[in-house]
């Protein structure tokens, strides 16, 4: 019989909760080292590269946005599941039933759209930004020719 009153387990406990505060601090310092050295020698890095590492470059420069189809996944999510926990209602109040049915989806688009303003915000000053860009390199090309 084990008549240790649970001290195997708190001592137990006790070193694993050490071994997870090690690891994590080990963990912190790894990701610290490691995001730097992603950072200067893959993304800052001016390396050719195939399509597929072009496209995780673009990835982890944000040139590419995940947020606009993890929106609109969330989105049919929650009208799903709205328009079918509005049947929860259908034998308690008829009314709250249809009132939930028919607002439930029309307040869950108001918030998607409403996110998905600063999506199309950021869409559309970084074509600006693009385009500028453009223009500017396109105006000092054709000012070194006519200097020539």
């Amino acid at each position: 019989m084990n008549y240790g009153y649970g001290y195997n387990d708190i001592y137990g406990v006790s070193n694993s909760l050490q071994g997870m505060a090690i690891w994590t601090i080990v963990a912190f310092i790894l990701s610290i080292i490691g995001g730097i050295l992603v950072y200067f020698l893959f993304i800052k890095a001016n390396n050719k590269l195939s399509d597929n590492l072009k496209k995780l470059k673009d990835l982890l420069d944000f040139k590419i946005m995940l947020i606009e189809p993890i929106l609109k996944i969330f989105y049919l999510i929650g009208t799903i599941f709205i328009i079918l926990f509005s049947f929860n209602f259908i034998t308690i109040n008829f009314i709250t039933f249809l009132l939930v049915l028919i607002i439930g989806p029309v307040a869950i688009r108001i918030i998607y759209e409403a996110s998905l303003i600063l999506v199309m915000i950021w869409k559309n000053t970084k074509v600006i930004s693009d385009n500028t860009t453009k223009e500017k390199e396109k105006n000092i090309k054709h000012n070194e020719s006519k200097e020539s």
